[in-house]
């Protein structure tokens, strides 16, 4: 009897590990926490309950006005939502972003050719899981992802260019930040760093700026639900060519992570000494995401 009680507890504690990882990494310029999303394969389900909870909560509120038809629509929208994958996953982000945000503050600034290494082998091995899942490649889905790949670089090589914090330009960029969270290979914190607003808003979560978190939070949310339900249609109508897309968008993300490169995000000579660390470290990373991608198909699988 006690045995079907431990499955959803397990899975549970499971979701909030892994919404762990995802905030933990959102807190890393350059590291996409749609990759983490798909490394411990919940970007589609998560992608659909997301979009199901925003479709259901649409429809219970015009409801209000268009009857009870409509709302029973939204009820069952609701219904479809896996709410153990999304509260524990959202309970394990928030968290992983208050603790990490000042460590990852520190370790970004003393350690960033060490900690872009690291990011660097786990998103390379990442891109095992895109390509596997879009299924078979031809010769236009290549160039499809290269042309993806070579945008990505370019956006993520841009210099930072510093903007007012006012309450547009928070909200603004929120909007445009909580897209990366949906679109493996950009970064969420990255495209905060290139608009300047990096460090304003890791200050505002260490501090508990609640003025400021407000605004992050109504940008982010309207942002979020624009790009999720644009991904869900086109998870649901073109799978394929997302998944080829994605593999694009998570390569040329790798320009982000490259680690010797400047505060300009300029490519500068490998320093002297550093090579076989910094090599270890980005070995170190891919064989992380290696055991957790083959672990994690043998589950499929089975």
């Amino acid at each position: 009897m006690s045995a079907p009680a431990r499955r959803p507890l397990f899975e549970v504690v499971v979701n909030v590990l892994r919404g762990g990882l995802i905030g933990a990494v959102e807190t890393m310029p350059g590291v996409s926490g749609g990759t983490v999303a798909l490394v411990v394969m919940v970007y589609e389900r998560l992608i659909a309950s997301a979009s199901a909870a925003i479709s259901g909560a649409f429809l219970m509120l015009t409801g209000l006005f268009r009857g009870a038809e409509v709302r029973s629509r939204g009820v069952a929208k609701w219904r479809e939502v896996e709410w153990l994958l999304i509260i524990p996953l959202v309970i394990g982000m928030g968290a992983a972003i208050l603790t990490m945000s000042r460590v990852m503050e520190n370790l970004v600034e003393n350690h960033p050719v060490q900690m872009r290494a690291a990011f660097f082998g786990m998103v390379l091995v990442s891109l095992l899981i895109p390509i596997r899942l879009a299924g078979a490649w031809r010769v236009r889905d290549a160039a499809y992802a290269i042309v993806a790949a070579a945008a990505t670089a370019f956006a993520v090589s841009l210099p930072s260019s510093p903007l007012a914090v006012t309450p547009v330009t928070i909200m603004v960029c929120a909007a445009i930040a909580v897209c990366a969270l949906a679109l493996p290979g950009l970064s969420g914190s990255f495209l905060l760093l290139t608009l300047g607003l990096y460090e304003p808003t890791l200050g505002a979560v260490n501090n508990l700026d609640f003025g400021y978190l407000g605004l992050f939070v109504v940008g982010a949310a309207t942002g979020g639900v624009l790009i999720i339900l644009g991904l869900r249609r086109l998870l649901r109508t073109h799978h394929h060519v997302t998944m080829v897309v994605i593999t694009g968008l998570m390569a040329g993300g790798l320009r982000a992570l490259w680690p010797w490169q400047d505060e300009a995000r300029n490519i500068v000579p490998i320093e002297d000494g550093t090579l076989g660390g910094v090599m270890a470290l980005a070995v170190a990373g891919a064989v992380v995401v290696g055991i957790g991608v083959w672990a994690e198909r043998r589950l499929t699988e089975k």
